[in-house]
């Protein structure tokens, strides 16, 4: 079946930049199956804070990677709310005209895949799709408006607070289909009473779940290709590896509390990658803590990401369990390429819909304590090696599960649908 996709996503961006590459993962696996995908996303990369396009031009494409990408001239996002809404709304206002003058060049689409958390990117979806007569597909990553409920002091209930949520049932309302990236993210709207089975106008018949995953080819040439010279990595100790952000909502201090309570366990150290705005500050405690067993390695390009892990004794996933909310699953990123490395996972959140218990691939925390990360870590180490090795199979199985090469035939069945009208 020969289809033209456009994907609609804010954040996406090419291989080897920061920023989501899902786009791009599912793209070029469809194009093996007769999808010819366009990405569409914004100039400003929000990770990295520079603008790929540095005149006044409206758009910038680039098919380097043998998928065409439509990058949007957007302004900067700024540190503040105002600019990030700035910079949503420039993006929303400039895929009128960029689409369409591509369209005029490059050809209708056949179908529109639209995608979230930036709610306006959906909106735009479903507009443009209607001009053209054509169906949209709405990929919900994050549960806007919850997620702002969650995280600032805008409550549901005020006035803005029932517009928005007005706005999220609406989409979901006018979209063809709804792709969610967490298993249980349609408890929402059973929560809201949205679906018709409880007399609402949501047919869960159109929605799916197709969670994050890791293109495992991609992993395996950059795991032997992308060699870190990084003697922590090869001095034989049991690797405690947390790679990520180091910004307060990470809580990279939570980790060093960990170490703090298990110095005295030999042969035992804490790697730590990655940067951001409390990178500093981290690495003076370690000095005045004399936090001997962590070693705060700062930015390292993702390339080099599979050869870290595969060197990993145990990866962790940090996070905050109280600015989230965990009932629906996880669909970090994190999680998928730490399953590729085939070693155990300690999460300091519980989730609803556990990946790790499913596939008993770790562990997650009833607390975020320094305590209980300690004991899990612990106990890892400590476990017999059979059971070691038996958590290091269920990583690299669940993998498998999760990778873009068959999460990439579920959107294909998708797709298929929705330009055939039919629903599920």
């Amino acid at each position: 079946m020969n289809v033209n996709l456009w994907i609609f996503h804010h954040y996406a961006t090419l291989p080897g930049l920061n920023g989501h590459i899902r786009p791009y993962n599912f793209a070029r696996h469809l194009k093996l199956r007769g999808v010819d995908t366009t990405i569409f996303a914004a100039s400003f990369q929000h990770f990295s804070g520079t603008d790929l396009i540095a005149d006044r031009s409206k758009a910038l494409i680039n098919s380097d990677f043998g998928v065409p990408f439509v990058f949007v001239k957007t302004p900067a996002s700024g540190a503040g709310v105002f600019g990030r809404v700035k910079n949503m709304v420039g993006f929303y206002h400039g895929l009128f005209g960029v689409s369409r003058r591509y369209a005029a060049r490059h050809g209708l689409p056949d179908v529109i895949l639209a995608s979230s958390p930036q709610p306006l990117a959906m909106l735009a979806g479903i507009k443009i799709a209607r001009r053209y007569g054509i169906p949209c597909i709405c990929e919900v990553r994050d549960l806007w408006p919850e997620a702002i409920f969650r995280a600032s002091r805008l409550k549901e209930a005020s006035l803005i607070g029932r517009g928005l949520t007005a706005g999220e049932h609406w989409i979901y309302r006018h979209a063809d289909a709804v792709v969610f990236t967490k298993e249980g993210d349609t408890d929402h709207l059973r929560e809201k009473q949205w679906t018709t089975a409880q007399g609402g106008d949501l047919d869960l018949g159109k929605c799916c779940y197709i969670n994050n995953g890791v293109d495992l080819s991609a992993y395996s040439e950059q795991r032997e290709a992308c060699v870190l010279d990084d003697p922590d990595l090869a001095d034989g100790r049991f690797h405690v590896v947390y790679a990520g952000a180091l910004r307060r909502i990470n809580r990279v201090g939570n980790i060093l509390d960990a170490a703090a309570l298990l110095k005295e366990d030999s042969g035992l150290e804490f790697l730590i990658y990655g940067d951001g705005n409390e990178a500093g500050m981290l690495r003076r405690r370690v000095l005045d803590e004399g936090l001997s067993n962590v070693k705060i390695k700062g930015f390292v390009d993702r390339k080099y990401l599979p050869f870290i892990l595969e060197h990993s004794s145990v990866n962790l996933l940090n996070y905050s369990q109280t600015e989230y909310n965990w009932t629906r699953g996880s669909s970090s990123n994190k999680l998928f390429e730490y399953m590729a490395s085939g070693k155990p996972i300690v999460s300091t959140v519980r989730t609803g819909y556990s990946l790790l218990e499913k596939y008993q691939c770790g562990f997650e925390l009833e607390e975020h304590t320094p305590q209980a990360l300690a004991s899990a870590i612990r106990h890892v180490k400590n476990m017999p090696p059979n059971e070691y090795e038996r958590l290091c199979r269920n990583a690299k199985s669940a993998a498998m599960d999760f990778d873009y090469a068959r999460l990439s035939e579920k959107l294909m069945t998708v797709v298929e649908n929705a330009v055939s009208g039919k629903r599920r």
